[in-house]
């Protein structure tokens, strides 16, 4: 991959991941209610899930995906369970606790692993999306796995990178949300059902 296409793609990359998605959310709602430290296990997860996302696209199953429309369909429909589900569960949990040692019920790491992986690979529209995406950088005179390393590393680096930011700011203001923390799990609840209720919708 050429320095200037790189460039280009770190840039686009960068703003791909500010763009708000479940998981940068779900890093927001995780660093509130169970520190940074605890998010990291999340974020890991998310980070396997994004390299399974663009490896997939890579071997031309975003293509796959927009030809036959029955597969869409039930990844749709399934993406779409997990998001509504994960929004119940950040809508039913305690409000976050200034207090470390407060009995707030925290997921193990392997749970938590499993929350960011599962965000990051049941969004169809991921795939789509990195299908349509990394092609427009794609070299077909280069090695196709050189650049899928380069590409992959690029994209979950910064990825990694977003989300611990967010959830280091989640944290520090968690005195606030001890005030309001129901509600805030509340709309984040509801953001999370919201996305996954209109998954199978989309076009």
């Amino acid at each position: 991959m050429a320095l200037d296409t790189w460039l280009l793609y770190l840039a686009a990359a960068i703003l791909l991941s500010l763009t708000p998605g479940p998981n940068g959310l779900l890093a927001l709602t995780t660093g509130a209610l169970y520190g940074t430290r605890s998010t990291v296990a999340m974020v890991m997860g998310g980070a396997l899930g994004f390299t399974l996302v663009i490896a997939l696209s890579m071997v031309g199953i975003g293509a796959l995906l927009q030809a036959s429309a029955q597969i869409l369909v039930m990844m749709k429909w399934a993406g779409g369970a997990y998001l509504v589900w994960l929004g119940i569960q950040v809508w039913k949990a305690p409000a976050p606790s200034i207090d470390a040692s407060a009995n707030t019920p925290q997921p193990s790491g392997q749970v938590l692993f499993r929350q960011g992986l599962f965000a990051a690979i049941s969004n169809p529209k991921a795939i789509l999306f990195f299908g349509a995406f990394l092609s427009q950088f794609i070299d077909p005179k280069r090695s196709l796995m050189i650049q899928f390393i380069i590409m992959a590393a690029t994209f979950v680096g910064i990825e990694i990178i977003t989300e611990l930011l967010i959830a280091t700011l989640a944290q520090r203001v968690r005195a606030a949300l001890k005030r309001f923390g129901r509600r805030f799990n509340q709309v984040c609840g509801a953001m999370f059902a919201a996305i996954g209720a209109s998954l199978p919708f989309s076009q």
